[in-house]
């Protein structure tokens, strides 16, 4: 990944030094773990990510009916 920006927050020192431990146990910067925070909070799947997503849940091959027959099989009818 090419880094080309670059940003400065501000932590509190308890969140700094807590962020700062989680990154040394797992091996890897202050740095890349906020990149990878912020990735998977905030970064929007490509579309060639969505659709590999939809290409697994088709190869599923789970049971589809109507909307409608679907629901009356998941919901139960009140009483």
């Amino acid at each position: 990944m090419e880094l080309a920006k670059k940003t400065t927050i501000l932590l509190s020192p308890q969140l700094h030094e807590q962020l700062t431990r989680l990154a040394a146990q797992q091996g890897t910067s202050l740095g890349e773990l906020v990149r990878a925070a912020c990735e998977k909070q905030y970064a929007q799947p490509s579309k060639k990510d969505r659709l590999s997503a939809v290409n697994r849940l088709a190869a599923l091959r789970l049971p589809v009916a109507t909307p409608r027959k679907m629901k009356r099989q998941s919901v139960l009818a009140p009483e």
